[in-house]
């Protein structure tokens, strides 16, 4: 059982004190609100930066209920959680609950690196979250959680082009409420959360905090024979806190101050070696779950905060809006690459499992990171048919990430000798927009809208390579110091139109146009086994851009009983910034590719068909395609040393430019491939029922989630690819007015998929959570 530090005491009496208030959980703002029993409400969204209907909005947009998300964080799950719950989104990690990778209709990035770029923006109470460890920020005590698919690029921050994940959390009010809830679960996992909000001056003063608290022990055993331990791996106490003071010193003005804290400790992605099998798809038969063998150290610790200010002013015709924000933090992960212990050239009894070419450990750390952002804009108040906003934005960036790769046997991050190669990197970004965009109501029944953007990108770049070996120093070639500058402006657009065409039937048709700052990578890179030479180890990923196209239909049938919104789409991704991941050494290579061809659908729907019965679903097809003749990358991993002259780790499925040789990877051509991570089809469904019992109703709620085969890198083989992942979870309660008391299973059918793999020196893979199952208690007030 992993201990709980002072400090993780304190954390939990934070938590408790919030519990003990008798606290609320606030609705979810896009939840049913103004209906009737028989009914489904009106879905309010600020999709637009304006609260609207979700059926107004010519966007596809999906929402997560409030059932929903009490049902996908009941055990303590992280943002991950979100994944497949609505369609066209796919969110993993190779870190655990430190960096969380998002994919909408395919793009995505599987860079692992510190420094990655995504074309999928997270933005947390109208602030961009960029670097991938403020993305993993905890998710609780939200008013809204929307998904924007699609290009993004007029009103959101940067780097939009496939979509934004947007969360915004409960603000104080002028009344005293609150929520508090803890549950306790499988491998003694403990998730409290609570959240009071107190006038201090009646109208004028009033402050909200909330505080989450997490852990769970470790429970995924170490079977190295040379050090075996029970319990080794997969456990965690993490605490998060949020205090805001809103000040109203007149009816026309508005201050929100914020402050926000992270800490979590505990291990890293536990990376499983040979769990794929040379020739075969699919986990193979000697997985164990909660087993696994490894001769390396596995351990994250990560730490953010956060302070930040929302003004607004009134001004008659126009609102005032300022955002500013400051977010800083460092992080720290090791974890065992290879996934096993020893190495092939001892004796059978001292390396597995499966076949270990050599041994590799890897820490990446962010000694610093600060990210600054400042937002002004107008917005009109005016309630005539024309209504426009328009400001400007500001971003700035300091990242420093230190990498240490270690070979050797035994311990690496503890034994002498062996290769040590060492990379520090240092990146500035700087970025700056200009935007606007209008709305046109031409009659009561259709309206335009359009925006416009100016971006400018601006990054300098830095990499020192250092290498204690007693081996050639090709390795790591070139060692020393390496520097690099990019920028790049661009214009984005968006354009839609909108008809009414009964008052229960809107469409939409829209075209947009998204873009993605150039972005660097020099992290560890081996030259001689790369698909390209690199003279000095850096690749950099040229700006990309999207074209997209969309329509859809937003419908209330069923006299307001259901909801259906349908749309399909198209877009062009033209110089695609892509990550060539692994090739045989664990490196990342930055790519363009000429264009990635997307299409297809997105299905959400709502019925209610009795009061006692809400029914959701949500389905999406996405078909991928890089479109760029003479793409090609290093795959499949390390040379079969075991097995000459058949020296390639996987079995390709692509066309073979380079065969594989010993101590050098195969170079394939990807054109024609679909993107990683990027399954065609996604579909979830929801079914909540309830019976009134006394004072309140005894309720059930379950959800499913599936999706169909990825593939984990840019090459296919037969080997680095998952088949399908369901998963399904059961809620089942009591609850009234004022208390909610609940028991709960996820992952109920303990589904075993692989979510990604590594391809290095072995077939190692990661795998997803476990079933777990739980009681939990919460009231409100």
């Amino acid at each position: 059982m992993r201990r709980i530090s002072v400090s993780a005491i304190s954390r939990f009496a934070l938590a408790g004190a919030l519990l003990a208030g008798g606290l609320s959980q606030s609705v979810l703002a896009q939840d049913e609100t103004g209906a009737d029993d028989d009914q489904l409400g009106t879905i309010v969204v600020t999709a637009q930066r304006r609260e609207e209907n979700l059926q107004d909005v010519p966007l596809s947009i999906s929402t997560l209920s409030d059932d929903k998300l009490n049902a996908i964080g009941a055990g303590g799950q992280d943002v991950r959680a979100l994944s497949a719950r609505v369609p066209s989104l796919v969110v993993e990690s190779s870190f655990g609950r430190t960096f969380p990778r998002f994919y909408i209709r395919g793009l995505g990035n599987t860079d692992f690196d510190f420094n990655a770029a995504q074309p999928v923006s997270l933005v947390y109470d109208d602030v961009v979250l960029e670097n991938p460890i403020l993305k993993g920020f905890p998710v609780f005590d939200l008013d809204r959680v929307e998904v924007l698919r699609g290009p993004q690029g007029t009103l959101f921050g940067r780097n939009t082009p496939a979509g934004i994940v947007k969360f915004d959390s409960v603000k104080p009010t002028n009344d005293l409420n609150g929520y508090g809830k803890i549950s306790y679960g499988r491998f003694n996992a403990v998730n409290a959360q609570g959240a009071v909000t107190v006038p201090l001056v009646d109208n004028v003063l009033s402050a909200r905090i909330s505080a989450l608290y997490q852990r769970q022990d470790d429970w995924v055993d170490n079977t190295n024979p040379s050090a075996p331990e029970n319990n080794a791996f997969e456990g965690y106490d993490e605490f998060a806190v949020r205090a805001q003071l809103l000040f109203t010193p007149s009816d026309e003005q508005e201050l929100l101050l914020t402050g926000q804290y992270r800490e979590l400790e505990g291990t890293a992605r536990v990376f499983r070696a040979n769990i794929f099998t040379r020739g075969q798809s699919g986990i193979n038969d000697d997985f164990e779950r909660d087993e696994v063998a490894t001769d390396g150290q596995n351990e994250q610790d990560v730490e953010t905060y956060n302070i930040a200010a929302r003004y607004s002013h009134d001004l008659g015709p126009v609102s005032l809006i300022s955002v500013t924000s400051f977010w800083g933090g460092d992080a720290s992960s090791v974890g065992d690459v290879d996934g096993g212990f020893g190495a092939n050239f001892l004796p059978p009894a001292l390396f597995g499992p499966g076949n270990i070419p050599f041994t590799a450990e890897t820490r990446d750390s962010v000694p610093f990171l600060t990210q600054f952002t400042q937002e002004v804009r107008l917005e009109s108040n005016n309630d005539g048919p024309f209504s426009y906003q328009g400001g400007v934005f500001y971003f700035k960036e300091k990242l420093r990430i230190d990498s240490e790769n270690y070979s050797t046997l035994g311990d690496p991050l503890n034994a002498p000798g062996g290769v040590n190669i060492f990379v520090r990197q240092r990146q500035d970004s700087e970025a700056f927009g200009i935007f606007g965009a209008v709305s046109y109501d031409i009659t009561d029944q259709l309206t335009l809208s359009g925006g416009l953007r100016y971006n400018n990108d601006e990054r300098d770049y830095s990499v020192v390579r250092s290498q204690d070996t007693q081996f050639p120093t090709f390795l790591q070639n070139p060692l020393g110091t390496v520097t690099r500058s990019v920028e790049d402006d661009n214009v984005t657009w968006d354009a839609s139109i909108t008809y009414a065409a009964t008052d229960d039937i809107n469409l939409y048709a829209r075209v947009a146009k998204g873009y993605r700052a150039p972005s660097i990578q020099g992290r560890i890179l081996f030259p001689p086994a790369t698909a390209t030479p690199l003279e000095d180890g850096v690749t950099v990923g040229d700006s990309e851009t999207s074209q997209s196209y969309e329509a859809g239909i937003k419908a209330t049938v069923l006299d307001g009983r259901g909801r259906i919104n349908l749309n399909g789409f198209l877009y062009n991704l033209n110089d695609a910034q892509l990550t060539a991941v692994g090739g045989g050494v664990n490196a990342n290579r930055l790519i363009n590719a000429d264009n990635v061809r997307g299409y297809g659908l997105e299905l959400d729907m709502e019925f209610k068909p009795v009061p006692a019965l809400l029914l959701t679903a949500g389905l999406s097809y996405n078909n991928t395609k890089i479109q760029d003749d003479g793409l090609t990358t290093a795959a499949c991993g390390a040379t079969r040393v075991d097995t000459f002259p058949d020296v390639s780790l996987c079995t390709l499925l692509d066309p073979i430019v380079t065969p594989a040789a010993p101590f050098s990877a195969a170079i394939v051509n990807i054109d024609g491939n679909s993107l990683p991570q990027s399954p065609r089809w996604i579909a979830n469904w929801t079914a909540a029922y309830s019976i009134p019992v006394g004072s309140g109703e005894v309720y059930a709620f379950t959800d499913w989630s599936y999706r169909s085969k990825i593939n984990f890198f840019l090459y296919e083989s037969v080997e680095f690819q998952d088949g399908g992942q369901l998963e399904g979870g059961l809620r089942i309660g009591y609850k009234t007015d004022s208390f909610d008391v609940a028991g709960f299973v996820r992952n109920l059918t303990n589904d075993q998929s692989a979510v990604g793999a590594i391809d290095f020196n072995n077939l190692t893979g990661f795998v997803n959570e476990p079933r777990i199952w739980g009681i939990e208690a919460g009231f409100k007030f």
